[in-house]
């Protein structure tokens, strides 16, 4: 069956949509049916039809789990599971700085033990750090950053930045590490929030330059670059990863994020895909690299 559109016309009699033996006194302001005031739902600029009203309550309740949060519990969490798995490590007998002791040794990244069938140390190496200082600095950048990321984004959004950021980490570890270099650290995972961050100003018309994450993005690579001993490949994974599914989920300029507002439901699961294929990509290439 085929409806009218537009609104009712002068000395043509139109009917309610749904109620064909009754007249439609107005038309419904997003799909222009006419409707009888039964039919009729108050909305902010005229009135709705059932349909209309039921399908804008349903994006609003989409829109209201990703809204800003007032307290970033993720973060707190994350926050609290690094200093937990570090104060465990310095029971197992990991010194205050170096990457040592057990939990380390057992958890921690490099390609050979991955090639190995370990894949889990991809995603276990995220949460062990080199001394108090490593995870003083990282937990500082999470607290500052991604507290403000998650109370934007929202506590899911921000998981998925946190770990698609995180496996892209691990990625460039086994890419750009040697086979037997022992990596730890959240630091894959904190790039990501920078760049993650960076992606949120530009999709809110802001330039990255503005408050400071740009030139925070540029010292912290001159500083990976300089300073030996530093993983090269997480930084640059989990930048490159967090900056990526953030223009997924956030856009890049503000119509996109509008867009993107609306289709939370179809981007989630495609950075949760992509993740995947990071793990994955990280394990086959852990597997075709040679081993010295």
């Amino acid at each position: 069956m085929s409806y009218p559109s537009g609104p009712p016309q002068m000395g043509v009699e139109q009917h309610c949509y749904r109620h064909p033996d009754r007249r439609a006194g107005v038309s419904c302001q997003r799909c222009n049916r006419p409707i009888c005031p039964s039919c009729m739902i108050s909305a902010s600029v005229g009135f709705q039809c059932p349909e209309c009203a039921k399908h804008g309550a349903k994006q609003q309740r989409l829109v209201d789990a990703w809204r800003q949060e007032t307290v970033p519990r993720l973060t707190y969490a994350l926050i609290g599971v690094n200093v937990a798995v570090y104060l465990v490590g310095m029971l197992s007998g990991a010194s205050m700085s170096g990457v040592s002791g057990d939990i380390n040794i057992d958890f921690g990244l490099y390609r050979g033990a991955v090639a190995n069938g370990e894949w889990w140390r991809l995603i276990t190496s995220g949460f062990l750090h080199a001394g108090v200082l490593h995870l003083a600095f990282n937990m500082f950048a999470l607290y500052s950053l991604g507290g403000f990321l998650e109370r934007v984004v929202g506590p899911v959004r921000f998981a998925l930045i946190y770990v698609a950021s995180l496996l892209g980490g691990s990625l460039g570890i086994v890419l750009l590490a040697g086979p037997r270099s022992l990596t730890v650290g959240a630091s894959g995972a904190i790039f990501g929030v920078f760049g993650a961050f960076a992606v949120l100003q530009l999709s809110r018309g802001m330039s990255p330059w503005a408050n400071g994450i740009g030139s925070t993005i540029l010292l912290n690579l001159f500083i990976t670059f300089a300073v030996p001993g530093i993983s090269i490949g997480g930084h640059l994974g989990g930048l490159a990863a967090g900056a990526g599914v953030g223009a997924l989920l956030l856009g890049i300029n503000p119509s996109q994020a509008r867009e993107r507002q609306g289709q939370l439901n179809v981007f989630g699961p495609v950075v949760g895909g992509v993740a995947v294929a990071l793990l994955v990509a990280a394990i086959l290439a852990a597997n075709a690299l040679p081993i010295i």
